[in-house]
């Protein structure tokens, strides 16, 4: 009998455990591909070894629960509890993540000006040679965008050229953008932006043209790896002209 409830005792702290460890592996996978510690494939491999254990620690703690309903088995309820909270949490944040990238498209270059997005010039040498292609497939991504996010369009003002351009700075200097090219004779700004979490860089260039008595203000999102950029660029530049809007 004891050695039953010993085995049950080790069953419940197992999962707290199993729980723990995922609720730690997650952050480290990101902030260590952040610090560059390992490439970002390494910290999608910490984020799946904590879906896993996430799992496991939210179903084998569930059935753990069920089977310590009898009174002499109460103890092992706090563990399990635990367990059971930090593992859902993580599948529920994980499960989150996954649905957000199933409901956009799989796209990581975001234009106000599909027919002639913005060129990059100085950011073109800090990308690196793995990074993604900047040459622009109009015939792939415009339709793609203009479902997903048709308010990305471009800003018009009535402003001149120069003082469009300022405000454009402005706005992206108050975002916390890294500008690395400030050029108002040929109307661009670049910048790039770095996630939280892994660090991924993004490179952000905005184009001011006259446009008729005012001027009209393009920007453009281009995310250095991946595949899908579940959204940032789209919600960056949404970012952007709002602050040049207020």
């Amino acid at each position: 009998m004891e050695d039953s409830t010993t085995r049950r005792a080790w069953w419940a702290s197992a999962v707290l455990i199993g729980a723990v460890i995922a609720a730690v592996l997650l952050p480290l996978g990101a902030l260590g591909s952040r610090l560059g510690v390992w490439g970002f494939q390494t910290g999608f491999l910490f984020l799946g070894g904590a879906a896993v254990l996430a799992v496991v620690a939210f179903v084998v703690g569930i059935g753990g629960l069920i089977a310590s309903r009898k009174p002499a088995r109460a103890r092992n309820r706090a563990p399990l509890g635990v367990g059971i909270a930090v593992g859902g949490a993580i599948v529920v944040f994980l499960g989150m993540q996954f649905m957000t990238a199933r409901s956009v498209p799989p796209i990581h270059d975001i234009s106000t000006d599909t027919s002639d997005p913005p060129l990059f010039e100085v950011a073109v040498s800090l990308r690196g040679e793995q990074s993604n292609p900047l040459e622009y497939d109009a015939e792939k991504l415009a339709p793609l965008q203009r479902d997903a996010y048709p308010w990305v369009v471009p800003l018009e003002r009535e402003l001149a050229p120069s003082e469009a351009f300022a405000e454009a700075l402005e706005a992206i200097s108050g975002l916390g953008l890294e500008i690395v090219n400030a050029d108002e004779d040929a109307g661009r700004i670049e910048a790039v932006a770095t996630t939280f979490w892994f660090g991924f860089k993004d490179d952000v260039v905005v184009r001011v043209r006259p446009s008729g008595t005012g001027s009209r203000v393009d920007v453009r999102s281009v995310s250095r790896v991946g595949v899908s950029d579940l959204g940032a660029n789209a919600a960056r530049i949404g970012a952007i002209l709002d602050a040049i809007r207020s």
